[in-house]
């Protein structure tokens, strides 16, 4: 069984045993489960189901498995002839996830 779910304005396409990198969630500790709700699609061989917008009653649980942080991205600024330069850097968190369950009413596997 898989489903999209909708996280930070992104859509994800999971199933179980899945892993992804999501936005950085401060409160989350590690092995916590974390529960999506907002369920766009989901699919077995059975069927399909579309929500409008969302399926109700349908749940995606992941464990946290880590929280990391993304890539340097290094910003300089300059300007000609103006003795004008900036330099700054970023790093982005992001929280690791593993997903454990898709559980759908009325959707069998």
């Amino acid at each position: 069984m898989f489903a999209v779910i909708c996280d930070g304005g992104r859509q994800y396409k999971v199933s179980s045993g899945d892993k992804l990198i999501i936005d950085y969630r401060e409160t989350m500790n590690v092995d916590d489960v974390l529960k999506f709700e907002e369920i766009l699609l989901a699919g077995a061989k059975g069927g399909s189901k579309i929500g409008a917008p969302k399926i109700e009653g349908a749940v995606v649980e992941a464990k946290i498995l880590g929280h990391r942080k993304g890539d340097k991205l290094e910003i300089q600024k300059f300007k000609r002839r103006k003795k004008m330069r900036r330099h700054t850097g970023h790093r982005q968190k992001y929280t690791a996830i593993q997903i454990v369950g898709v559980t759908v009413p009325g959707l069998a596997d």
